[in-house]
């Protein structure tokens, strides 16, 4: 996957806001609409762009419970890591799911209605699963930023 200057550009715009039409981006790239769809086209088919996303305030939608949990698993084998991968891909309450070095194995950012709705589902999630040795709940005060955007490197002199 290789990017030039001007599809680092792309990238930072629509990062803010992705919401522009070709003609917007593109005058800010310095391009045509037709050549910055072009490339908008070839950045998502090549992975470079993965979704164009909302991002959704969780207590204007009914769950302000915000909850980072830190999972530990019984032991790390390929089997067991694969299995808490799919059951973290599978569940609506997981937002982000991480598998991580250090302390923990994983790290998830869950939403949930209320603080039974989070017990109901850590009884469900944590404790039914014979693979987690353990985990700890950090509940979300605040979220002070929030986003998706990486810092895009420019690449050498094309």
């Amino acid at each position: 996957m290789q990017y030039d200057r001007i599809d680092a550009r792309i990238l930072e715009i629509v990062q803010k806001n992705n919401r522009l039409t070709s003609d917007v981006i593109g005058e800010m790239a310095g391009l045509s609409p037709t050549a910055c769809q072009r490339r908008l086209k070839r950045l998502r088919s090549e992975g470079i762009i993965q979704a164009d996303v909302s991002v959704v305030s969780p207590g204007a939608v009914g769950r302000p419970i915000q909850v980072l949990a830190l999972v530990t698993l019984e032991r790390e084998s390929a089997d067991i890591i694969d299995r808490f991968k799919k059951a973290i891909k599978s569940s609506v309450d997981v937002v982000h799911g991480f598998y991580v070095t250090g302390d923990a194995d994983f790290v998830l950012y869950i939403t949930a209605r209320s603080m039974e709705e989070y017990e109901e589902f850590t009884r469900r999630f944590f404790y039914e699963n014979r693979d987690i040795k353990g985990f700890k709940s950090m509940v979300i005060l605040d979220r002070v930023k929030v986003g998706f955007a990486v810092p895009v490197e420019l690449p050498p002199n094309d």
